[in-house]
């Protein structure tokens, strides 16, 4: 566990080495955030009765997904040395390594989201707090809440790297992982909560999304911090997250031993 745990260390002083670039996102998370606060208003006010959330709980999830931007999306934190290892061949000296691919590639890839997260999330949360009524971000109801988001933020992580997991692993099987790439980027944007809360979807839609990985990626701790997803249905989420992360895990794990078996590294 030692070596791994190194391997994340690593990777997590090398992510937070990026503070120009973190600057720069700042800048442009902040008034996006305010921008889709803006427009969710105008919906709430346009029909209420259409308006499935609390406007303090959309306000909540707008400014969080903001903060932990790069901690769950698949499109915007890719590790693109892991595709061009495969692609290159550059994979032998990994293999070289006496530690296991995939336990090693899970840590690495964690810590760069947790490292790019961490930088940006503390400015973002600052300002959503100090932000004038009905733009602020609202704090957790109770101290339970606190609780159970933390948890449900830790198990949101490990769906999302589970899941990236296996876009990396199917390059072993692609000549050109590019096109699968680009369909799970858009997939996961739209059915994770991303673009639109899930809540906001039809009834039908909702329920099936609410049965995929995705909604235990960022639409579970989310919602729970605001107090939108609370009692049964909240642990209902979390049962949901815990069986995605096991399921794609032993997935994960099952396909990289898979890959490895049957690569083969051609030069020199």
């Amino acid at each position: 566990m030692k070596k791994y745990l190194s391997f994340f260390r690593v990777r997590f002083h090398v992510g937070l080495q990026y503070r120009t670039a973190t600057i720069g996102a700042v800048v442009t998370q902040l008034p996006w955030g305010l921008m889709e606060c803006l427009a969710f208003r105008t919906f709430q006010e346009a029909d209420p009765l259409a308006f499935p959330m609390e406007f303090s709980a959309v306000v909540a999830y707008m400014w969080l997904k903001e903060a932990f931007f790069l901690l769950f999306t698949v499109w915007g934190n890719v590790d693109q040395e892991l595709f061009d290892m495969i692609l290159k061949g550059d994979i032998a000296y990994e293999l070289c390594r006496p530690v296991s691919l995939y336990k090693m590639w899970f840590a690495r890839v964690s810590a760069a989201r947790i490292a790019n997260a961490a930088l940006r999330c503390v400015p973002i949360l600052a300002v959503a707090l100090l932000l004038p009524q009905p733009f602020r971000l609202m704090m957790p109801g109770s101290f339970k809440t606190v609780l159970f988001f933390l948890l449900a933020m830790v198990l949101a992580v490990g769906v999302t790297v589970s899941f990236c997991m296996l876009v990396y692993i199917t390059a072993f099987f692609t000549i050109s992982p590019n096109g699968l790439r680009l369909f799970c980027m858009s997939a996961v944007e739209f059915l994770s909560g991303s673009i639109l809360p899930i809540p906001f979807m039809p009834k039908p839609v909702q329920t099936i999304v609410e049965l995929l990985p995705f909604a235990g990626m960022m639409n579970v701790p989310f919602r729970i911090y605001s107090g939108d997803l609370a009692g049964r249905a909240m642990m209902t989420a979390l049962f949901m997250q815990v069986f995605w992360f096991a399921v794609l895990l032993a997935a994960g794990v099952w396909l990289c031993r898979l890959a490895e078996k049957k690569l083969v590294v051609q030069g020199g």
